[in-house]
């Protein structure tokens, strides 16, 4: 990839990484372009089943870069960020996963601040782990600007009260207040939120890809459907999940009282 944005995978997860610790891992135009690259090396790989988010150094990522933004804004077309193939034009790096068919889980792993843009990043993993030093804000009010890819996600998150205080105020919170309201699901000693990762990764990918995929797509393709419309939307998610070889392989191995070997192919 490129030592702004590293992307590694081992077994069956890819770790990408925002590598801008100088600059609090800020958003440069060239940032979300690597990692607009990154998503859809890990879209694209079929033996890469989940992916960890995370950022190098001391913050998991203080949002975008706004001394950069101000010169893109004098300047719009000489500075215009080239497009990435096969990432849909105009979806920001925060909502890549549902604006391009990302259906894959990825669990952030937050290390430090995790601020505005970088917020709204973290906001459209599916599970958030943090270390106890974290920090979360939605800082942009507090420079007019929106919080662009947090508005829509936080209330469907937190209660709606917590979202509008997080979105109004423009002040952080800490990892245990997040822990409590329900933003995050684990909280780790900062050295040990790899290894938390690592470890619900594994747990993640020994239940198979197919179904984790499956489940992810249906529950984000579902909020805002009357329930009669998901129960028939469920039911045409389980019939193409029934006709793949890791369906009956399931049973097998629970009948059989041995461990699954799922392939992730969607039929026979």
């Amino acid at each position: 990839m490129s030592e702004l944005v590293l992307y590694e995978k081992r077994n069956h997860t890819s770790f990408i990484t925002i590598n801008r610790p100088d600059k609090m891992n800020a958003l440069s135009a060239e940032v979300a372009r690597l990692l607009a690259e990154a998503w859809v090396e890990f879209r694209g790989d079929p033996d890469a089943w989940t992916a960890v988010l995370t950022g190098n150094g001391p913050a998991f990522c203080a949002g975008g870069d706004l001394k950069e933004a101000l010169e893109n804004a004098k300047n719009p077309q000489e500075n215009a960020t080239p497009t990435v193939p096969g990432v849909r034009p105009g979806s920001s790096y925060s909502e890549f996963t549902v604006a391009n068919g990302l259906w894959k889980p990825i669990i952030a792993a937050v290390n430090g601040h995790c601020m505005a843009g970088g917020f709204g990043l973290a906001l459209n993993c599916d599970i958030r782990i943090a270390s106890d030093n974290a920090r979360f804000g939605a800082s942009e009010i507090r420079w007019s600007h929106m919080a662009g890819g947090q508005n829509y996600i936080l209330p469907r998150i937190v209660p709606l009260g917590w979202a509008f205080w997080l979105l109004f105020s423009g002040q952080t919170i800490d990892a245990q207040t997040a822990y409590n309201i329900g933003l995050i699901q684990e909280i780790t000693p900062p050295e040990g939120l790899l290894d938390a990762a690592t470890r619900l990764a594994d747990t993640i990918n020994a239940n198979g890809p197919l179904v984790a995929q499956h489940t992810k797509e249906f529950t984000y393709r579902s909020l805002d459907l009357p329930l009669s419309s998901s129960r028939f939307f469920e039911g045409m998610f389980y019939g193409h999940l029934r006709q793949s070889p890791d369906y009956n392989e399931g049973t097998a191995s629970f009948v059989e009282k041995r461990n699954p070997k799922f392939l992730g192919k969607a039929n026979s």
